[in-house]
């Protein structure tokens, strides 16, 4: 017996296994979203998307945080028929008519009060701990930035005022102990935070709860939003995905997706500017667009660029590999060898 198989067969963890094997270090299950810089935002990839794992949304109130949660969560039940979504709803902001927009069966919803993080964290470690990989489930936590701590809530019923200092903690606590689950039982969790104003000249936004998230997280967003306009109108807006940290995106990377009230998230949103910088796209004058032949570099029909916001405009250039190849070598993280570029020391001989 080989000292591998020697240490393998005296392991007291039943998953253990040579790494080249491993179930965990296989290709992770990836659910695409119908909006394609979503997928972006997820995987770097056009193709890629919702991955196992702690993915947070954080920003200020009425960002579309929820919105964007649904929507992974919709993407994620649709693709397997049985599987349920677990929302943990602190907030109370999210209404049917939100799960009837994303056309969510709420017959396969568990929707879970919280009161406090504690509440959340025996909760939550109830669940998980009696699921088995393979068990088709997505979570949402809606939201970690208005739940209190169990000891602010004992507080202010005994009549103190004193600041709670184990806030932070709890919420790293629980992180840490939900993370290994998500992992190995290919589980995909989705969080909503709040972010507040560094102090300083120059004042970025923060994700509150302290270091716990950072840690943990696969992908954390934090949005930012500007109206659109009809005249004087405000007839949606333009949310930036600003990618926060991300195991698989380049850090800092700015992905824009546009909402209208009338017509929900626009699926082809961010795509123009993308296309156009890679001369998939020309403008061959003022306000018209024209797709380019890939093969020939013919210029096509001129069209209004609210012309070019269908399926007919769009998914051929989405199906296409030079397009898709050039968006990965925009926003996904490379690997290369560490060594590689390590010079060779040459021997010094004494003189």
């Amino acid at each position: 017996m080989s000292l591998l198989e020697k240490l393998k067969k005296n392991s007291t963890i039943k998953d253990s296994s040579v790494l080249s094997k491993s179930k965990f270090f296989n290709e992770k299950d990836m659910v695409t979203t119908a909006v394609p810089m979503v997928n972006v935002a997820l995987s770097g990839s056009l193709d890629g998307g919702l991955t196992p794992g702690l993915t947070m949304w954080a920003g200020p109130s009425k960002h579309f945080k929820t919105a964007f949660s649904l929507l992974m969560s919709k993407s994620y039940m649709e693709k397997y028929p049985d599987s349920i979504l677990l929302f943990y709803d602190s907030e109370f902001g999210t209404p049917k008519k939100y799960f009837e927009t994303f056309d969510i069966d709420m017959d396969r919803v568990l929707h879970t009060p919280l009161t406090d993080i504690e509440q959340l964290k025996f909760d939550i470690m109830q669940q998980l701990q009696e699921l088995n990989r393979g068990d088709k489930l997505i979570i949402v936590l809606d939201s970690i930035g208005n739940l209190a701590s169990k000891k602010e809530v004992d507080d202010a019923l005994d009549g103190k005022s004193v600041a709670d200092m184990s806030r932070a903690k709890q919420v790293k606590s629980l992180f840490r102990m939900v993370t290994p689950h998500l992992t190995m039982k290919d589980i995909p969790m989705i969080v909503v935070n709040h972010t507040y104003k560094e102090i300083g000249m120059f004042p970025k936004d923060i994700v509150g709860g302290g270091t716990g998230s950072y840690y943990s997280a696969d992908n954390i967003f934090i949005l930012g939003r500007q109206q659109e306009k009809t005249g004087t109108e405000v007839t949606g807006y333009n949310f930036i995905i600003n990618v926060e940290k991300s195991r698989f995106v380049r850090e800092k990377s700015k992905i824009p997706i546009s909402v209208s009230f009338d017509g929900g998230i626009h699926k082809y949103s961010g795509l123009m500017d993308l296309a156009i910088e890679g001369n998939f796209v020309v403008k061959p004058s003022n306000g018209w667009y024209a797709k380019v032949d890939l093969e020939t570099g013919e210029v096509g029909d001129k069209k209004r660029l609210a012309d070019t916001d269908t399926a007919e405009f769009w998914e051929p250039l989405l199906k296409n590999e030079k397009f898709k190849q050039f968006i990965k070598r925009k926003y996904e993280i490379t690997y290369g060898s560490i060594m590689g570029q390590t010079p060779v020391l040459e021997e010094i001989e004494e003189v």
